[in-house]
């Protein structure tokens, strides 16, 4: 097993969303305010039961700037318009990343 350390910053949102099509045409219109704001990477997911629930995970510059863009008002607004429904946010410090 082959471990690193190191001082990535993430965040883990599950938005439940109306529309999975419509959701992810206003997210990928939202690309530029986040790489802007400081997001490096996103990964989406959705559980395997339910393609409406779906997973962002994103690597940061810092969770101050990802806390700062996703409790804006610009970006609440967005999420009302994609029919996103009582998003859950995870701020999350990565500890110890390992291949097996």
């Amino acid at each position: 097993m082959t471990t690193t350390s190191r001082a990535a910053e993430y965040v883990l949102i599950v938005h439940e969303v109306e529309d999975y099509a419509k959701w992810k045409a206003i997210f990928d219109d939202a690309a530029t305010i986040r790489r802007e704001a400081g997001e490096i990477e996103y990964r989406l997911l959705a559980l395997d039961t339910d393609a409406n629930r779906v997973v962002h995970f994103s690597c940061w510059s810092s969770l101050s700037a990802a806390h700062a863009v996703f409790e804006s008002p610009e970006l609440v607004e967005i999420r009302r318009a994609a029919g996103v429904h009582a998003p859950e946010f995870l701020y999350l410090k990565e500890i110890e990343a390992g291949v097996l």
